[in-house]
């Protein structure tokens, strides 16, 4: 439906269709204004995730692929454009007002039975993740201290702020290696990778600010370890929710973090399936390139997500703004966007039906490389070829 833009009329479109983000934060209010105008409170408890789960993937491949790569002139001027660094750092009071709003919502609806508030919580979760998750992603990569405090804010608001400190210096140093709790096994069911990714991440993130405290001769309980300043804003924010809405607004608090947080690591599962670093002879892993994320280039989805899915691109250049990620054809390709692929990742029959065979094909003629419980003797058959 776009291919035959040019190039430049694409990416200015694509600057107004960011705003889309704010549309998706708006869906929890529209959903509250169904509730009420039909009675069906329980129904349109769901109603969000309906539409970023079921109708967007069918929006998304309606409306197909984004065509738009920018040129390297086009790069360095896009990265200078305050729009963008303004849109992601307006998701902050976004984010507060989501939270409010749905507790808010939680608590004063008396005709939500037990379903109903499990459809709310999971769709403001779903939201939410959307919002601090994705939007607080980009801005943990930002050098700015506003952009980067933002983004810690962001994820302290989900109780997940130790992603802060792992993604950036665990995640994008061991990817798609063993050492990555991150980075799913060809094989590994989503139930699976769940648990080692929540309790690593966590601990590796303590493990990694004690670390850097270390080597500039402070304690790991010191005042400047961030992850204890963050963690504390989320022990603070429960607590408020609980003074503002309840108990009943801190157990939804609670509950939406789960789900945000949650919805991040099943979007990690996607992003690194089956994907390997080969070891290298002298024993280190290869550099990271596009080759080692999932790439999907479909358009609406992109934009709710800042470009997000144009993973292959910010791993191979973690510092560049969303906004100017590129394509790469030759990078492992998704066959649809990441809602599509949120849903085939919660059923592990269709999911390894759909993604085993792609993984496969990739590594044809190394098939070697699939068995992770080869993870460390990769380097064998390239050191025997040598």
């Amino acid at each position: 439906m776009f291919s035959k833009l040019p190039p430049t009329v694409m990416i200015a479109l694509k600057s107004v269709m960011y705003l889309l983000v704010f549309v998706i934060a708006w869906l929890p209010l529209n959903a509250w204004h169904f509730m009420e105008e039909t009675g069906q409170y329980n129904l349109y408890a769901w109603w969000p995730l309906f539409l970023l789960l079921v109708a967007l993937p069918v929006v998304d491949h309606i409306l197909g692929q984004d065509p738009a790569n920018p040129t390297d002139e086009q790069v360095e001027r896009m990265a200078k454009q305050k729009w963008y660094a303004f849109l992601t750092l307006m998701v902050v009071p976004a984010q507060f007002a989501l939270l409010a709003f749905g507790a808010w919502v939680f608590v004063n609806t008396p005709q939500f039975s037990l379903l109903g508030q499990i459809g709310w919580v999971l769709s403001v979760g779903m939201v939410s993740a959307i919002l601090a998750i994705n939007v607080g992603h980009e801005l943990i990569h930002r050098r700015t201290k506003i952009e980067n405090w933002a983004g810690g804010l962001l994820y302290a608001l989900v109780c997940y702020a130790g992603f802060k400190v792992e993604h950036v210096r665990g995640h994008h140093v061991t990817v798609s290696t063993p050492d990555d709790a991150s980075s799913s096994r060809y094989g590994q069911t989503l139930y699976q990778f769940l648990p080692h990714a929540y309790v690593h991440n966590f601990l590796n993130a303590w493990k990694l600010e004690a670390e850097y405290l270390r080597r500039r001769g402070l304690p790991a309980v010191h005042w400047r370890n961030e992850l204890i300043w963050w963690y504390s804003i989320s022990a603070a924010l429960v607590v408020g929710w609980g003074v503002m809405f309840g108990w009943l607004g801190a157990l939804f608090f609670l509950g939406v973090s789960f789900m945000s947080f949650t919805t991040l690591e099943i979007i990690n599962y996607v992003e690194h399936y089956g994907l390997h670093r080969r070891r290298l002879p002298s024993g280190r892993y290869e550099r990271t390139t596009p080759a080692h994320s999932w790439n999907s280039n479909y358009l609406l989805t992109n934009m709710g997500l800042f470009h997000l899915q144009r993973h292959s691109d910010h791993h191979a250049f973690p510092q560049r703004r969303y906004q100017v990620l590129r394509h790469y054809d030759e990078a492992p390709q998704l066959p649809t966007g990441y809602s599509g692929m949120y849903v085939l990742a919660l059923v592990p029959p269709l999911w390894f039906k759909v993604m085993n065979p792609r993984v496969e094909a990739y590594y044809k003629g190394e098939e070697w490389q699939l068995a992770a419980d080869q993870f460390e003797q990769r380097a064998r058959p390239q050191a025997e070829a040598a």
